[in-house]
C-alpha cells in the first residue's frame, strides 16, 4: 500500500528547492538593506493567541484552523499566519524594552490553514514577513510597502500593483460598523449563516464572505473611507504622501478590508496583473494593528507588517517568464532635522538601498544626539545630518565613524559613488 502525500502539502524536490534558496536569500539580503532582523517562532501556539488576535468572526479562526488537544488537555493550534505569534514573542520576551525602536523582524516558515487546495494556495504555505513595532508614524508604513515591493522587483516581477485602504481607528470604524448594520440588516436573511452570525458580532467581516460576494448589497455598502475621522484621514493622507516621496504607485480601493480582526489604520494588498496567473491576484497583504500589543498583554505599542507567501511569488514569476537574481550591512544612517529634512531623508535612503547600499534613520522624532546614539549602537560605518542648510545648498557631510573623517558631497555623489568612497575610506584607515 502506497503512502501518499497529504491533500494541500507539496514535495519540494531538488531543481525546485534551488528556486526557494534563492528567493529566501533574496529575502533575507532585502531585510538586511532594511535592517530589519530575523525571529523565529514555533509552528504552534496556544489556540487563544488567535481567536484573540485574528478574531473569532473570522473564516481563519471559524473554518481553517489546525486545532488539536495535547495531552495535558491543552488546546493548540497549528499557526496560521505570523503577526500573532511575532507579537506574542514581543510582549512575552520584552522587546519592547529595546534601545533600538521600533523593533523591526521578518520571519519565513510554514503556516498551516484547512481550505480547498488551488494553484498557489495549499494547506500548508511558506509565509514571508516583517513586522515594525513601537512606531506610530506613517512614513514607516510606507517602509513596510516599499520593503515588500522592493522583493518582488528585485525577485524580477513587473506586472504587480500596489492597493491601499484605511481601515481608520476605534471611533472611525464605530461609526462605519452602524452604518453596516443598518445597511445589511433588513436584508440579513438573504445572506449565508456566517454573514447573519456577523451582524451582531463584526458587521465588516460580511464585505470579506466569500459565498456572497456577489451580493448586490456588497456593492452598495457604506465606504469605510467616508467614516474615517479627521485624525485618521490624516493619517492616511501622511501615508500616501510618503509613497508619493519613494515613487511607489499605488491604487486606493474603499473595498479593502483585509481578513483578519486586528487591522486598522494603513490595509494594503499587492496584486499581480501577469496574464495567465489565475482569479486569485493578491501576492501579498498586510496592515497596522495598533492596540494588538495591548491585548496581548504588553504596553502600548503601536504596529504594521505584512505578510507574503513565497509560494505565489514563484507562480508569479512563472506566468511572467521571469528568473530572479541576489542583492549584497548598515552602511548609512540618515540624521533629519525637521519636517523638511525627513522628507529628504526618506527619499535619500530609499535612493541608498535602491542602490544597494544599506540604509537606516529615525521614525521616533528624536533629538539628534540620540539619532547619533542610534547610528552607533547599529554599528554604521558612516552617517549623515541633514537639516536646512543641506537642504539649502545641496551638500553634505558624509561622516566615516571609525576615524571621525568627512567630506562634503552632493547627495547624488553619495548616491552613486559609494562603493568607491566606501573602499577608500576603508583603505586609509589601514
Amino acid at each position: 500500500m502506497s503512502i501518499n502525500v497529504p491533500r494541500g502539502t507539496k514535495d519540494l524536490l531538488p531543481g525546485e528547492t534551488e528556486k526557494w534558496q534563492a528567493v529566501e536569500e533574496l529575502i533575507r539580503d532585502t531585510c538586511r538593506l532594511f535592517q530589519y532582523k530575523e525571529i523565529r517562532t514555533p509552528i504552534f501556539e496556544h489556540t487563544e493567541l488567535f481567536t484573540r488576535s485574528v478574531g473569532d468572526t473570522t473564516d481563519i479562526v471559524q473554518k481553517e484552523m489546525y486545532t488539536f488537544t495535547d495531552r495535558g488537555d491543552r488546546s493548540l493550534t497549528l499557526r496560521p499566519e505570523g503577526t500573532a505569534p511575532v507579537v506574542r514573542s514581543f510582549v512575552e520576551n520584552k522587546l519592547f524594552g529595546l534601545p533600538n525602536q521600533p523593533v523591526k523582524l521578518y520571519y519565513t516558515g510554514p503556516m498551516f490553514r484547512y481550505e480547498r487546495q488551488q494553484a498557489g494556495r495549499y494547506r500548508q504555505f511558506v509565509q514571508f514577513g516583517v513586522e515594525a513595532i513601537g512606531s506610530q508614524d506613517p512614513s514607516i508604513d510606507a517602509e513596510v510597502m516599499a520593503l515588500a515591493m522592493t522583493v518582488y522587483q528585485k525577485a524580477g516581477l513587473k506586472q504587480i500593483k500596489l492597493v491601499i485602504n484605511s481601515l481608520g481607528d476605534t471611533e472611525s470604524r464605530q461609526a462605519h460598523r452602524v452604518a453596516l448594520s443598518a445597511h445589511f440588516s433588513p436584508h440579513i436573511q438573504e445572506f449565508c449563516s456566517d454573514c447573519q452570525n456577523r451582524l451582531e458580532k463584526n458587521p465588516l467581516r460580511i464585505l470579506d464572505c466569500k459565498v456572497d460576494r456577489e451580493n448586490p448589497l456588497m456593492a452598495t455598502a457604506p465606504k469605510l473611507p467616508d467614516y474615517l475621522n479627521e485624525e485618521s484621514a490624516a493619517y492616511f493622507g501622511k501615508v500616501k504622501h510618503y509613497l508619493d516621496i519613494l515613487n511607489i504607485k499605488y491604487e486606493v480601493d474603499p473595498n479593502l478590508v483585509r481578513g483578519l480582526d486586528y487591522y486598522n489604520h494603513t490595509a494594503f494588498e499587492i496584486m499581480s496583473e501577469g496574464e495567465g496567473f489565475g482569479a486569485i491576484t493578491t501576492l501579498a497583504g498586510g496592515g497596522r494593528y495598533n492596540g494588538l500589543v495591548e491585548d496581548l498583554g504588553g504596553p502600548e505599542s503601536p504596529g504594521i507588517g505584512f505578510g507574503m507567501s513565497i509560494e505565489r511569488l514563484l507562480l508569479a514569476l512563472e506566468a511572467e517568464g521571469q528568473t530572479f537574481e541576489n542583492l549584497p550591512t548598515l552602511d548609512v544612517y540618515v540624521v533629519a532635522m525637521g519636517e523638511a529634512a525627513k522628507d529628504k531623508a526618506v527619499s535619500f535612503v530609499s535612493q541608498l538601498r535602491q542602490n544597494n547600499v544599506s540604509a537606516e534613520m529615525d521614525y521616533l522624532d528624536r533629538k539628534v544626539k540620540a539619532q547619533m546614539k542610534s547610528a552607533d549602537r547599529l554599528n554604521a560605518k558612516f552617517s549623515v545630518v541633514i537639516g536646512d542648510n543641506e537642504l539649502e545648498s545641496g551638500k553634505i557631510s558624509l561622516k566615516y565613524l571609525a576615524n571621525g573623517n568627512q567630506q562634503q558631497l552632493t547627495f547624488e555623489e553619495i548616491v552613486e559613488n559609494f562603493t568607491e568612497i566606501a573602499s577608500k575610506a576603508t583603505e586609509e584607515l589601514a
